[in-house]
């Protein structure tokens, strides 16, 4: 292409789409094969026999653990869920309609004010800091919940494995072992997926040499907003709107015509299924016959069907996490923040692998505006 001065520039990546930024030993995203590794362990392995804690330990430490490293990292998890009495006293002044993904990104940056090794930037400190973050980010997004429906604030109840606290704190009552494991599922399938829009905005902030808690909030604002976080939160306003099964095929026509877009079907990378998918599908089906509810996991199945035969696009994992969200009992709006209780594994590692061999990321730009203009006086323009 050339610019209006008339010489020729390259042409921009739109996107960055198809820019390899860094070399990365975190996860790998094949697209065309339909394959997600976490540091080379295939998602469906890890899925169907890691729990939360073993896979955040891998995507910290690139290993799984063994079972005292196991031990170690649970009780370090444990340890430290509890929050500063001064972030409580913040989440409990929030108003009660303000947006949890805005509460929780502030919390976020204040958490590190009241952290007394945030300025400390040593590799032990900032894997401490990981830690810290990974266990408190639930407590958080808990206390958001109960708040602003006039609940008490729940502590965590150290008895409890990662994801069986977040639900007993959330709900106020300690999960069945399928609500657990649903949390669990949920928290391995969404912890990390290469150079998303929040992951590179962590490695941007952080390649400045900032703090931990600085690139964490910013990936927090990058999940907030709606071409990145938000899917299944619109994929259970479709449901709510379709209201029934029988309902699902007119919807869907209706839809057609109109030239919408069908929320939780195909994705940036995937050409083919979403490898995460069909584990929240499985649970979700389960979840709905323990609920005595099966209409939303039913409405899901049928508009999978119809939609993936009439625009040729799979399901991602997005679709089946709302229903599945649905029967734990967590709200639309605050499906988000579930994401970002999980992706914050995915976000320090990639700091932590980003500081390990550094450098400030500043990509550069085609100009393509006029050149040499000359500046003409305030009272001719």
């Amino acid at each position: 292409m050339t610019s209006d001065s008339g010489k020729s520039v390259a042409v921009a990546a739109k996107g960055l789409k198809g820019v390899k930024a860094a070399d990365s030993t975190i996860c790998l995203v094949n697209g065309t094969e339909g394959r997600l590794l976490y540091r080379g362990y295939n998602i469906d392995s890890l899925a169907e026999n890691c729990s939360f804690e073993e896979v955040a330990f891998l995507l910290l430490n690139s290993d799984l653990p063994t079972q005292i490293e196991l031990e170690v990292f649970s009780s370090l998890l444990v340890e430290n869920r509890t929050l500063p009495e001064e972030l409580f006293d913040f989440l409990k002044s929030l108003p009660a309609d303000a947006n949890p993904m805005a509460s929780l990104r502030t919390a976020i940056s204040l958490a590190g004010i009241y952290d007394p090794s945030a300025a400390d930037e040593s590799p032990e400190a900032n894997y401490e800091k990981a830690v810290r973050l990974t266990a408190q980010i639930p407590t958080i997004i808990a206390a958001i919940h109960r708040l602003r429906n006039d609940n008490e604030i729940v502590q965590p109840n150290s008895n409890l494995g990662h994801a069986a606290n977040f639900m007993y704190m959330f709900n106020g009552a300690e999960p069945t072992a399928d609500e657990a494991r649903a949390m669990d599922l949920i928290l391995i399938l969404h912890a990390e997926h290469g150079f998303n829009a929040s992951t590179f905005t962590s490695r941007v902030i952080i390649a400045t040499l900032t703090d931990m808690y600085s690139a964490v909030t910013g990936a927090v604002g990058a999940l907030k907003g709606k071409l990145h976080g938000g899917a299944n939160t619109e994929v259970l306003k479709t449901l709510e709107e379709i209201g029934s099964v029988e309902n699902v095929e007119p919807w869907v026509e209706d839809a057609l015509a109109a030239k919408k877009k069908f929320m939780g079907f195909g994705h940036a990378v995937y050409q083919t299924a979403d490898p995460r998918a069909k584990h929240l599908k499985a649970l979700s089906e389960r979840l709905g016959q323990d609920c005595g509810d099966p209409k939303w996991y039913e409405m899901s199945v049928e508009m999978e069907k119809l939609v993936v035969q009439a625009i040729n696009k799979n399901c991602n994992v997005d679709f089946y996490s709302a229903s599945l969200q649905h029967y734990l009992g967590v709200p639309g709006d605050l499906f988000t923040c579930i994401f970002a209780a999980s992706r914050i594994t995915g976000w320090c590692a990639h700091v932590l692998e980003q500081l390990a061999d550094n450098k400030i990321i500043r990509p550069s730009a085609n100009y393509t505006g006029p050149e040499d203009r000359e500046v003409p006086a305030l009272a001719d323009r």
